[in-house]
């Protein structure tokens, strides 16, 4: 009988020549571990996903209760569910009054894809302002979106009508004008390796949007669900968006995603198209209630509190010659060095000392770490002298 590494490399596409063929049998709280006992310390969270750790007690009891009552009934919008209703419910209590209706879908590409549709809708207008080395997904849409040439030239033709403009860039932002459906940025670019915009650039960027009638979204598909410190990133700008994009975080490690906006703005998808965007399985009841428990898990275990301090001691271990620059907003951290071949030698090496990280799509000489946000002082400690370990090891300055 074939082995399940066997398996996924004979029948499951693969996305590159070298996956990481790191094989798992369970994982709890920051911990994965292999058939072998072999145990890793995931400092990425499955990418902005598991913000509560793997298997978070509360996620389990949620999922286990809702098994008992019902899995997919109906398209989404058809039939009243508690789960996502509920789960809109507590989402509009994190946000500022007026931003309080929420579509449910399966993804973050799909949540920036409804939002896309949504400003073209609401505004009539055509033309999408992104920005250089932005990432908001893998479909044809969002890839459009996307602010790498090398990611979309093999799919090209994409979306028409789609301008990019330089992060954090005051002079760039006269070219969003009367014409403009929707400015969509990251709040904090994720693949460009942490990039965080000045806060006078994010406010500049929502009154320009607002002289214009455009539409301003906010993608925190990365940074939602409390990885920056506030529970939504942008709460730290002093501005507020027309749309918002989440994912990743808020699904306690099961998938979905949403787009969220003002009444008025949601409800132009009613007519002329009725139905102006459809998904089978967003607002998924198990999704959602796997959410709403996440949700509460971040706001009752007092985790916002804690990412600051949790990410100075990060940056406070994380100092070696070969290190050029520590990036982040919270728990959403870049670590800076020479190059890729240098990155990937410590990464390979963490690897095999029971520690995983990553490098950005867009930044390859960074590496990622955004730990569950329930990562304790001391697996911080544990987790900063494998990645030492790793440098010293594999770099001589």
């Amino acid at each position: 009988m074939l082995s399940p590494r066997q398996l996924f490399l004979q029948h499951q596409a693969q996305t590159t020549d070298f996956p990481l063929l790191l094989e798992v049998e369970k994982a709890e709280g920051v911990y994965m571990y292999g058939p072998n006992r072999e145990r890793y310390l995931d400092l990425i969270s499955g990418i902005g996903v598991s913000n509560v750790g793997h298997r978070h007690p509360k996620v389990i009891q949620a999922i286990q209760q809702q098994l008992d009552k019902y899995l997919h009934l109906m398209v989404y919008g058809e039939i009243v569910q508690a789960p996502p209703a509920q789960l809109a419910h507590a989402l509009a209590q994190t946000l500022p009054a007026g931003l309080d209706n929420v579509y449910f879908v399966s993804s973050g590409s799909e949540a920036v894809e409804g939002a896309c549709k949504l400003a073209k809708r609401f505004t009539g207008r055509t033309e999408l302002i992104a920005f250089e080395n932005a990432y908001h997904g893998s479909t044809q849409g969002s890839l459009s979106l996307n602010g790498s040439e090398s990611f979309k030239r093999a799919f090209r033709p994409l979306l028409p009508d789609v301008r990019h403009i330089r992060h954090n860039h005051a002079p760039d932002l006269e070219l969003i004008t009367t014409r403009t459906a929707a400015v969509i940025l990251e709040t904090v670019q994720g693949e460009a390796g942490v990039r965080v915009p000045s806060r006078a650039y994010l406010q500049n960027l929502r009154q320009r949007c607002s002289e214009t009638g455009t539409l301003l979204i906010l993608d925190e598909i990365q940074s939602g669900f409390g990885r920056t410190g506030t529970f939504w990133a942008f709460e730290q700008f002093g501005v507020i968006p027309d749309i918002l994009t989440c994912a990743k975080g808020m699904g306690g490690g099961m998938p979905i995603g949403a787009f969220i906006s003002r009444r008025e703005i949601m409800h132009s998808l009613k007519n002329d198209p009725m139905l102006g965007h459809i998904t089978t399985f967003g607002g998924h009841p198990v999704s959602c209630a796997a959410s709403l428990a996440t949700l509460q898990i971040i706001q009752e275990e007092g985790l916002l509190a804690q990412v600051a301090e949790k990410a100075a001691r990060f940056q406070q271990r994380l100092t070696h010659p070969a290190i050029k620059e520590f990036r982040h907003l919270g728990l959403m951290m870049a670590v800076e060095f020479d190059s890729f071949a240098t990155l990937k030698s410590v990464i390979d090496s963490a690897l095999l000392k029971g520690v995983l990280t990553d490098w950005f799509l867009f930044c390859d000489n960074s590496m990622r770490i955004a730990p569950p946000l329930t990562i304790t002082m001391a697996e911080i400690e544990e987790a900063c002298d494998l990645v030492l370990a790793a440098i010293h090891e594999q770099v001589h300055p």
